[in-house]
């Protein structure tokens, strides 16, 4: 066996790659890119704001006011695809309800490695949280979410010794979100992203959040939709059931007729059950 009760590459890329499994995949893209153009015809927004040295280092920020909470969305895009600019429709429900988004953006595999992307995730929300702001946020009030490699992502910002590593107060995280996230990344040096990828079996265990869960933590909402993969829907639920062994607060929401693409357009309609859950973290329900 390859990894758990998978063979061969062919049987992990069936529960891996959505693409094989949600009819026009591409409509999502299409769609989520002309929202994001047509949230920034109507709001005020501030792009490519740098957070590191590289021209990928930098978050796309849409304010809402003065004094807002911040939510800092982590896009997906399995680590070697998208960018920022295609995620700005994330911010529509959010500010919706004065709050302000944040969209960092990151270098992608194989020009840099996951624990350079892991790295770029952490810088980008140090630097929110010092400069929340001068944008009208509230460095008090800062929450994350992520969807699919961006969940990954976001299990990684709360694996981060924020104190030891950056100076920072341990609990800058308010709450957070994993959407259809990636917790253990064992199956993927077998599956057809290897070759972006690259992945070596360090990189696997230093990068697999499931083996990194903190002493302590904000409340976590883990989400995926109820018409993906059985691995998509796996990966959450072991996730949530290692968090709370631990102690750790947690929850489970499942999207009922969602699959991995429109499983975020929640984000679209404030009275969504996906940001119904998020701003009940958040305290404003």
């Amino acid at each position: 066996m390859l990894y758990r009760n998978f063979a061969t590459q062919e049987e992990l890329d069936e529960q891996y790659d959505p693409e094989r499994t949600v009819p026009n995949a591409g409509f999502y893209a299409d769609l989520y890119e002309r929202e994001s153009d047509l949230l920034r015809s109507e709001r005020d927004h501030d792009l490519r704001v740098p957070f590191g040295p590289t021209l990928a280092e930098h978050v796309d920020i849409y304010p809402a006011g003065e004094n807002a909470p911040v939510l800092v969305y982590v896009h997906g895009g399995y680590w070697r695809a998208r960018t920022s600019r295609e995620f700005g429709f994330v911010a529509r429900g959010p500010g919706s309800r004065g709050v302000a988004t944040v969209v960092p953006n990151y270098a992608l595999c194989p020009d840099v490695t996951i624990d350079e992307i892991v790295r770029q995730a952490r810088a980008a929300l140090a630097r929110t949280f010092e400069n929340a702001e001068t944008f009208g946020g509230d460095p008090d009030r800062i929450h994350v979410a992520g969807h699919s490699a961006g969940g990954h992502l976001v299990a990684m910002l709360l694996a981060t010794d924020w104190e030891g590593e950056y100076g920072l107060r341990a609990d800058i995280i308010k709450s957070a979100t994993v959407i259809s996230g990636l917790f253990d990344l064992a199956p993927f040096p077998y599956s057809f992203l290897q070759p972006k990828l690259q992945l070596t079996w360090d990189q696997v265990r230093r990068n697999s959040p499931i083996l990194h869960l903190p002493d302590s933590a904000p409340p976590l909402l883990v989400a995926h939709g109820g018409d993906e993969t059985d691995e998509f829907k796996r990966q959450s639920e072991d996730y949530l059931a290692a968090w709370k062994s631990k102690g750790l607060p947690g929850d489970r929401l499942v999207l009922s007729g969602k699959n991995h693409y429109d499983v975020i357009d929640g984000f679209l309609d404030a009275e969504s059950p996906l940001l119904s859950g998020i701003f009940g973290r958040m305290g404003l329900e």
